[in-house]
């Protein structure tokens, strides 16, 4: 037989409190991604690889080279949500940004974007005032706002140039920082990052077309899921063959480079076989960044992988 409550009614239901809507401070800090801060802290520093001398002036040079990248991402990722705020909020998981959820309205957006490109204007003036870098070292910045001013304005929505043009944004980081710490751009290792950043965008636009659709990005007209499946495969091809013509022929390793490179080539096969599998068999690819820090079995090879390289580099300057 059932115990009678006290009051001889059902007790009332607890329901959880609503969840509060973010701050105008994590609205305007979202706007800017900081998760994606780590491109330009991974790409722009390889240009101190091979560099003829690591003083401080080349260290000061990557350290301006990556927060003036920053800013200049920062600032076109916030003129794309302005842009992109109608096709956001047909998207699943964009809808809930700041300005496709209306949180953030197109006035206060615009003056953000104003705010950040004269932090940006200032800084590169700075750097050149200082004579720290000259005004010509910049180009590559250049080039990438200008380049992402174009994707903006409707290359986006152009099959195929809407991947390059993403993937040539990070050959550019590689190039300010190569020009940061006076080395010369390597070919292969330029080839090599935009081969690995056009495997991520792919394995990104798999993922749109069954989530999204081409409502949200119209670029996807141009796409079917065997075209992109046959582009994930020669681009990871393309990335494993010139990330191992980069290190055999990479001063960072001397003579010892060829070694170097057979030696981590199965590291880098599987890092590739692995993004792989995860956007073909599960599915994922949404967030490359995210995707792979997730991953155990990625960040395990990652760490073993960057060891190996880091002993190999040791042992090539202590056999000098």
């Amino acid at each position: 037989m059932a115990t009678p409550t006290l009051t001889g009614r059902e007790a009332p239901t607890v329901r959880p409190p609503a969840s509060r809507p973010p701050s105008l401070l994590a609205d305007l800090t979202a706007l800017v991604r900081p998760g994606q801060w780590t491109k330009n802290l991974v790409v722009v520093p390889l240009g101190l690889l091979g560099a003829p001398r690591l003083d401080a002036g080349a260290l000061g040079g990557t350290l301006a080279a990556i927060a003036v990248f920053t800013l200049a991402s920062a600032l076109i990722y916030l003129v794309n949500d302005i842009g992109d705020r109608d096709r956001d909020r047909r998207h699943p998981e964009k809808r809930h940004r700041p300005i496709a959820a209306g949180r953030i309205g197109v006035g206060t957006a615009v003056a953000y974007a104003a705010a950040l490109a004269l932090l940006l204007a200032t800084t590169v003036a700075l750097t050149v005032v200082t004579g720290a870098t000259a005004p010509a070292a910049w180009w590559p910045v250049a080039a990438y706002v200008a380049l992402n001013a174009a994707y903006s304005r409707g290359l986006k929505h152009v099959p195929l140039l809407d991947v390059f043009i993403v993937a040539l944004g990070f050959v550019l980081r590689l190039a300010q920082g190569c020009l940061a710490s006076g080395n010369p751009v390597p070919s292969w290792l330029a080839l090599g990052v935009l081969t690995l950043c056009l495997l991520l965008i792919l394995g990104k636009r798999r993922h749109e077309m069954a989530v999204g659709g081409v409502l949200h990005r119209p670029a996807l007209r141009g796409y079917t899921v065997g075209f992109l499946d046959q582009l994930l495969g020669f681009t990871a091809v393309l990335a494993a063959v010139s990330y191992v013509l980069h290190v055999q022929s990479s001063p960072v390793f001397g003579a010892h480079g060829p070694l170097v490179a057979v030696l981590t080539a199965p590291f880098a096969l599987f890092g590739l076989a692995r993004y792989l599998q995860l956007i073909v068999v599960d599915s994922g690819g949404g967030n490359p960044t995210r995707a792979l820090f997730a991953d155990r079995m990625t960040v395990t090879n990652a760490l073993l992988w960057s060891a190996l390289l880091a002993g190999a580099w040791l042992l090539d300057r202590l056999g000098r």
